[in-house]
């Protein structure tokens, strides 16, 4: 995977693929013209990589020339394909191979069709490195082709994401796999971080335990570690807004990840409707709150099993451990009220065996897709 901009792309195309495509390419080409000088054109500036490869794999006599045309911003097409640099002069009675680095709706071939239909050239044929064949309109054939690929947006070999990504030696494609966001609840000693363990691993999703976050803030002295120690020095309650800044750090420092399980916020439906604002403001949302669910007389003895271990003393007295519990269901069942209208909320029965426990789990977040 890697980062451009906003944006996260995955491997696509290998360099040696696409070298053996060119090569295929310039073979078929010079079966046709290895007894005259073409001049092959280059469309700029997508094309670059794929003329210079050509032309090395071409070794025939031939001219280069480059036309500039535009219409791309960002990750679609403006529809208007705009000339930057005209077609080359001297071309009359010319055989011209115009190079083109991909082509799909077929806007700027137009564009390229206009441009030589006016010249005097002898002919002029289209070779295109990569065709999206399902949302070309046809209108011009298109006489080479290197990869015929389905239409994703792609970068690396000279195509770019708002010109980052033109340097890669290999080929990129939006990573639009469907994002799974989920809010992990359970009363203490459910198993939350043991199965937050396994669904991160199987679904190549970011744990984000707020406690964590809290802790790793403060004792690195971040910025904003050191707001939130001051709201706890004094006693206070750390603003939702801080939280949700701390959040959305971790969000954007895990690109790579298919999506987050969020441990310990929110707590208040207050905290909840902040947390969907902000996965709005990122194209996000929580698609499924799951509270891993269990009697409290096991969930007791799970606790004090583990005070004996652990040493914790809020493991190892029970009075300590209900009063856990009454205060966990004071504050989910606002929450859970708030999910249920949104129809993101599931129950699951948290007694038995781990995996089993994984598996109830795995069965609602695969049901999201």
């Amino acid at each position: 995977m890697i980062k451009l901009h906003d944006k996260v792309f995955k491997p696509f195309l290998g360099e040696d693929r696409i070298l053996e495509a060119i090569n295929k390419m310039a073979d078929q080409i010079a079966n046709d013209y290895k007894d005259e000088v073409p001049i092959f054109v280059g469309v700029l500036n997508g094309a670059f990589m794929f003329v210079s490869d050509f032309l090395k794999a071409y070794q025939y006599p031939c001219e280069v020339s480059f036309v500039r045309l535009s219409s791309y911003q960002g990750l679609t097409s403006t529809g208007i394909v705009e000339t930057l640099l005209d077609v080359p002069e001297n071309i009359e009675g010319r055989s011209i191979i115009i190079l083109e680095d991909v082509i799909d709706t077929g806007r700027t071939l137009k564009k390229l069709v206009h441009l030589f239909s006016q010249t005097n050239a002898k002919e002029f044929k289209i070779a295109s490195l990569f065709y999206k064949s399902e949302i070309y309109n046809g209108e011009y054939a298109i006489d080479y082709v290197g990869l015929e690929i389905p239409d994703t947006f792609i970068v690396g070999y000279g195509l770019d994401y708002n010109e980052l990504g033109r340097n890669l030696r290999e080929v990129y494609q939006l990573n639009q796999t469907n994002m799974i966001n989920l809010v992990l609840f359970g009363k203490p000693g459910a198993g939350k971080g043991t199965q937050a363990g396994f669904l991160k691993e199987k679904y190549n999703l970011k744990h984000i335990s707020t406690g964590d976050v809290f802790r790793y803030n403060i004792k690195n002295g971040t910025e904003l570690g050191k707001l939130a120690k001051s709201y706890i020095d004094k006693g206070d309650l750390v603003p939702d807004e801080v939280t949700i800044d701390m959040l959305k750090d971790e969000v954007e420092k895990n690109p790579q990840a298919s999506g987050f399980i969020f441990d310990g916020f929110p707590r208040t439906a207050a905290q909840a409707e902040a947390l969907d604002n902000f996965l709005e403001s990122k194209d996000m949302q929580v698609d499924a709150t799951i509270a891993l669910e269990a009697e409290d007389d096991i969930l007791v003895s799970r606790l004090l099993e583990r005070g004996k271990e652990s040493g914790r003393s809020d493991d190892q007295d029970e009075s300590k451990i209900r009063n856990r519990f009454d205060e966990y269901n004071q504050k989910t069942a606002p929450l859970k009220a708030y999910y249920e209208k949104q129809g993101k909320f599931h129950s699951v029965n948290g007694i038995g065996e781990i995996l089993e426990i994984t598996e109830r789990l795995s069965t609602v977040i695969d049901a999201l897709a």
